[in-house]
């Protein structure tokens, strides 16, 4: 709702921001920073009317999040990124994840609904993660990504 400010003008109201948007500009802003950091420097470069009990809250949810890392009880207590805004998606895929009772249905939808980039892209990174798999993985070839394992007793 529209209000009237002290010039007669028309005001709208604060833009609410999206979900984990906060944490993401937090994180960002971490992520220009060369060491640990305070929540004031940290206020200081978000420059977007923010109080500072906000930006401790977000740090906190970060840390509880696992995204950041904060130095011991002592004062100032510094700040630190442990992941970024993707690696910040991935631990919320990781915790949706681990709430299912049926994780391979879960994953089998989240592959099936891949586009055909993504999913490629997808094996390409799972293939570099394979133990052995040297400098940048096996990428094709027999017993390579997407190679069905056999039953066949070898001989």
């Amino acid at each position: 709702m529209d209000t009237e400010g002290a010039d007669g003008e028309r005001e709208s109201p604060a833009r609410r921001r999206g979900q984990g948007e906060l944490e993401a500009q937090v994180l960002s802003v971490l992520g220009e920073a060369t060491e640990p950091v305070t929540a004031a420097w940290v206020l200081q470069r978000l420059g977007s009317g923010l109080s500072y009990s906000t930006v401790i809250t977000i740090l906190t949810r970060l840390h509880a999040k696992q995204a950041v890392t904060r130095t011991g009880p002592g004062r100032p207590v510094l700040w630190q990124p442990v992941a970024n805004e993707a690696g910040l998606a991935a631990l919320r895929m990781r915790r949706l994840l681990d709430k299912q009772s049926d994780r391979d249905a879960v994953l089998a939808g989240f592959v099936s609904v891949l586009s055909a980039d993504d999913e490629e892209l997808l094996r390409s990174l799972l293939a570099e993660s394979e133990p052995g798999s040297g400098a940048g993985g096996d990428h094709g070839g027999p017993g390579g990504p997407g190679a069905a394992p056999t039953d066949r007793p070898e001989g």
